[in-house]
């Protein structure tokens, strides 16, 4: 399709159409451009300035509060147990626990119960439909009802499928006599033995018989009955049915580790010096960049040199002026001068945490810090950092929830963003319709001009052909 345009000079007329035509679109479309444009400009800038408090904010929060299933690299407690061997029992300390070293003997570990039945011809082999077994632990049973079809190795599918609440898993093993099917435990401890129940031939599995290997029609438990575990600390017996000992060495926890029977380990219990130090840098380098990233969105630019455009020496920063980086500051602020869980540490001061007058960023001073330990605070940065109960009255968890309203899905910064996202498709909308109007305009005025300079070439057509008849008439006259 040609061009609406017509060259920039009009043949008839003479006149710089184009010029004239792109001189008044521009006037016309001036004032709503240049509206879009500041307003794009501005949307664009603060939805980049959410991005940059979002982005810091969420950090500091993971950092605070890690996603479910991974490890906080923070660690409040006030004291560290080491262990001398972690391949024979590793060891857990929380605020309770007390400086001090204790000798750890293996007596014996807690096992669980491992059953067999029968031997079958192969994990195909067929199930009577309508029959049933029962699984009995620790007095709980559990019912199942064999479907039509039904496998040896359905059935383990079966029970497998309920074993996050029965603790109980199902296997199949093959030997010289066939298939068996396995059950084990995950629950360890004297008389926690599985025993079986069914009108299935082989199923029923009594927990006082032992497996003969060597029969194929023998069912009954494997190896040894289970038993408790047995562990000497310090000289002093103790039996647990775990191989996790927490109540019996005061704010310790024993793991026992497989293979440590008849081994003697040394338990060391210390000040968590380097690792509350640690800690506390951690929470405080993460703060200042939520701090920092505030700054930077809120604080405006002044130049020496003037705006060539506006004549402004202040230039605003994409938040400036906007209440809700504010309003995070001061959230964040009260709560680290807030009392929550009480003890002998009250305010971060003591722990040589200060406060900076001129960009509000928070510095560990490392000599202070060393003497609030020899002072025997550990255990109460724990009890200001992680609280006691549930934790709610501890510093991490106050913060967590004073940031959480604005990083939350569905929270401030998500409303904030949905708004400006929606501007932001406005004024796209906005810019293709004065697009629209711009060609229309442009095609309506050129065709317009070109109809005029047509006319012009017409009279100038017709001045030219009259002026000739009357020269001609005045020569053939004065002939």
């Amino acid at each position: 399709m040609a061009s609406p345009i017509t060259p920039s000079t009009g043949l008839g007329s003479g006149l710089a159409i184009g010029d004239i035509v792109t001189a008044l679109v521009n006037a016309d479309k001036l004032a709503k451009q240049t509206q879009i444009t500041t307003q794009t400009k501005l949307v664009t800038t603060k939805l980049s300035g959410i991005g940059t408090l979002q982005s810091a904010m969420s950090a500091f929060q993971t950092l605070l509060k890690p996603p479910t299933g991974t490890t906080s690299s923070l660690n409040f407690a006030g004291y560290s147990a080491k262990s001398s061997d972690e391949t024979k029992v590793t060891v857990k300390s929380d605020n309770t626990a007390v400086p001090g070293t204790h000798s750890v003997t293996v007596n014996a570990l807690a096992t669980s119960s491992s059953v067999a039945t029968a031997a079958f011809a192969d994990s195909t082999s067929a199930i009577p439909s309508g029959s049933n077994l029962t699984i009995t632990q620790n007095g709980i049973s559990k019912s199942y009802t064999i479907a039509a079809g039904a496998t040896l190795a359905s059935v383990v599918k079966q029970i497998n499928a309920d074993s996050s609440t029965t603790n109980i898993s199902a296997n199949l093993i093959t030997d010289a006599n066939g298939t068996r099917m396995v059950l084990g435990s995950s629950v360890t401890g004297l008389n926690s033995d599985i025993s079986t129940t069914s009108d299935i031939a082989g199923f029923t599995i009594n927990s006082g018989t032992k497996l003969d290997t060597t029969s194929a029609s023998s069912a009954g438990y494997i190896g040894e009955k289970p038993v408790n575990a047995d562990v000497t600390v310090d000289g002093f017996n103790f039996i647990s049915a775990s191989n996790t000992i927490d109540k019996n060495l005061g704010g310790v926890a024993l793991t026992l580790q497989p293979g440590s029977k008849g081994s003697t380990t040394t338990v060391t219990v210390s000040t968590n010096t380097d690792g509350l130090k640690t800690s506390l840098q951690a929470f405080i380098d993460s703060y200042n960049t939520v701090v920092r990233a505030i700054s930077s969105v809120t604080k405006a630019t002044i130049s020496d040199t003037p705006d060539k455009t506006t004549g402004a020496t202040v230039t605003p920063a994409a938040l400036t002026g906007d209440s809700m980086p504010r309003s995070i500051l001061s959230a964040m602020r009260n709560e680290l001068v807030t009392t929550g869980a009480s003890g002998n540490l009250t305010v971060l001061s003591q722990l040589g945490i200060s406060t900076s007058q001129t960009d509000g960023t928070l510095s560990l001073d490392g000599t202070k810090f060393d003497a609030a330990m020899t002072k025997g605070l550990a255990g109460d940065v724990q009890q200001l950092f992680s609280g006691t109960g549930d934790g709610s009255n501890g510093l991490i968890s106050r913060m967590n929830a004073a940031i959480s309203p604005y990083t939350q899905t569905g929270g401030i910064f998500d409303t904030r963003k949905s708004s400006l996202n929606k501007q932001q498709s406005d004024l796209t909308d906005q810019q293709t319709a004065l697009d629209l109007r711009v060609t229309t305009m442009t095609a309506t005025l050129t065709a317009k001009y070109n109809a005029m300079d047509l006319l012009v070439g017409q009279l100038k057509a017709s001045a030219t052909s009259i002026t000739s008849f009357f020269d001609s008439l005045n020569a053939q006259q004065s002939g």
